[in-house]
């Protein structure tokens, strides 16, 4: 029976049409379509657009432990952890510090939010048995608020952030001797985490309860190292570097920096300043950013434009992860997760001044990721990458460079 050369001819391109349907199959399924991974060889790309520097070597703690105490009073100290994680690890570290200079025993805190009734365990966010055994010999850790402390024998003690021995003994001593308990609420006259010239008796405890105590818990650590894998493989480009800007749009509207194109010596930038400083400073448009603002709002549009790989928390969040990080009413999961983003990205930019900028500086510096690029305007176009680094680094001027060496 003589086979008709057409027929031939359709089977050929019948197999064909299948394999190449399989092999798009296998792509799709494999390689998500804003992935940047390609099935294809990666030495045509061109990789690591942009002034990324080499990360240094993490430090070595070079804080001394205190002794134990040998004679302890029969009070507490309570407090809360209040406001965001650059504020929790300024919190642990004035709350350490009165809790050893009065002998008395620390209650592990609760943490609460902004909002009224927004109140967490502290083992919800941080592992609770890395905090204990942080402090031993330190102070003595009691992880629940006895029965004994109440708000009738109860004194509440207003504590200035990174407070000294003087205050305490001036300020806060002479209330504990007298109600036996207080608890603590620490405020912040200043943002101030600049390295003191000279050494004081609470510096080592203080880079102690500041770089050595808090860890997150198992199950938010594994949230956030997911996220950092995600940018990570989006970047490819840009060989798995990423940059973390902390820019929230309500701070920003509040703080009246929208709208502003032109880049000048203020304490916070907008979306569109925040792209055009990076792309000065040669930043590629292929630089994945990551920003601290959890959902997207229209006023980063400008910023997309620029830099077409921009996420938040709600485009790279596991699915299975958001109903509790990120759909919940509290804000507290969303924060922490920012806070060890930025700590952990290749590149940190502040758009907004503060705390959380002093405080993330400061876990950078420990860890070896110095480069902290601050916006600025510097006159004329040959302005060196230097220009921009923070004065934390660039002067070295930071308090964890008298806890690290």
């Amino acid at each position: 029976m003589a086979v008709d050369p057409r027929q031939i001819v359709a089977g050929v391109l019948t197999v064909t049409m299948f394999v190449m349907l399989g092999n798009m199959i296998t792509r799709d399924h494999f390689y998500p379509v804003d992935s940047d991974i390609s099935i294809h060889s990666t030495s045509k790309q061109s990789l690591g657009n942009g002034p990324w520097m080499k990360g240094g070597e993490s430090l070595k703690p070079c804080w001394t432990k205190p002794v134990p105490q040998a004679d302890q009073s029969e009070g507490f100290v309570t407090f809360s952890l209040t406001n965001g994680p650059e504020y929790h690890v300024s919190q642990i570290t004035d709350a350490v510090i009165v809790a050893r200079y009065l002998r008395a025993t620390l209650v592990i805190p609760d943490i609460r939010g902004s909002k009224p009734g927004d109140k967490r365990n502290f083992e919800d966010i941080y592992d609770v048995e890395h905090f204990v055994r942080s402090l031993d010999g330190v102070v003595k850790v009691a992880t629940t608020q006895p029965a004994e402390v109440s708000a009738r024998n109860l004194a509440v003690v207003k504590v200035p952030n990174r407070v000294s021995e003087d205050y305490i003994a001036e300020n806060i001593e002479p209330v504990f001797t007298s109600k036996g308990n207080i608890r603590l609420a620490t405020y912040f006259p200043s943002v101030n985490m600049k390295k003191t010239k000279e050494k004081s008796n609470v510096d080592s405890i203080a880079c102690m309860s500041m770089f050595g105590t808090l860890e997150l818990k198992p199950e938010v650590n594994e949230v956030v190292e997911s996220m950092v894998e995600r940018l990570r493989t989006l970047s490819a480009k840009s060989k798995g570097q990423f940059i973390a800007v902390d820019l929230r749009v309500d701070i920003l509207e509040k703080k009246s920096c929208q709208g502003d194109s032109s880049l000048k010596s203020k304490s916070c930038y907008g979306p569109e300043e925040i792209g055009m400083f990076l792309r000065k400073i040669g930043f590629n448009k292929d630089t994945t950013l990551y920003l601290t603002q959890s959902r997207w709002d229209s006023s980063l549009d400008a910023l997309k434009d620029l830099f077409p790989k921009t996420y938040t928390k709600e485009s790279i969040m596991p699915i299975d992860k958001k109903a509790k990080f990120l759909d919940s009413e509290s804000s507290e999961l969303e924060k922490v997760i920012d806070f060890y983003m930025c700590s952990e990205s290749d590149v940190f930019v502040p758009a907004i001044s503060g705390l959380f900028y002093a405080n993330v500086a400061g876990k950078r510096i420990a860890s070896g990721k110095t480069q902290i690029l601050v916006p600025a305007d510097i006159p004329g176009s040959s302005a060196a990458l230097t220009d921009y680094m923070s004065h934390y680094v660039s002067k070295k001027n930071h308090f964890a460079y008298s806890c690290f060496c």
